[in-house]
């Protein structure tokens, strides 16, 4: 019991120590991108990401389960809404074009598109802001050509 009890005090302190550094170093560090938030539900793992400059990301998730992609466009910092837009659509233009836009707070999104083993373009804006990829993600992860705006 000592034993475990040392491991649990070393591992506390361990992590004290690394918040304090943590907070020693967010004062100056470069704002943080925005981390995926689970909005296309669970199964969806994020497969590509692109950045929205200086103001969040784009995320492509893909659930092996359904087959289907998802993107979701994340503010970095949630707040007053501002104009956000999301879309995806198949690059052989199968589909339809699949978008979300709106006066968001903090994401838009989800949306959804059966897309198992076809390229697809995505992208999406924040503000006017703006990031789009083309042909990407066919089967075998193609990181596909970004376009920034």
């Amino acid at each position: 019991m000592k034993r475990s009890r040392a491991i649990a005090g070393s591992a506390v302190l361990a992590v004290a120590g690394l918040a304090t550094m943590a907070t020693a170093t967010t004062a100056t560090a470069a704002p943080t991108a925005a981390a995926y938030n689970g909005a296309c539900g669970s199964g969806y793992r994020v497969v590509n990401s692109v950045p929205v400059t200086g103001k969040g990301t784009v995320y492509l998730t893909y659930s092996a389960k359904t087959g289907k992609n998802c993107v979701v466009t994340v503010r970095n910092k949630p707040g007053k809404p501002v104009y956000v837009y999301t879309y995806l659509t198949a690059t052989d233009g199968s589909s339809e074009w699949v978008y979300d836009s709106g006066q968001y707070t903090s994401y838009a999104g989800p949306v959804y598109l059966p897309a198992k083993g076809r390229c697809v373009d995505w992208g999406g804006a924040i503000e006017t802001v703006s990031v789009s990829v083309s042909g990407s993600n066919c089967g075998r992860m193609a990181h596909g050509v970004v376009t920034h705006r």
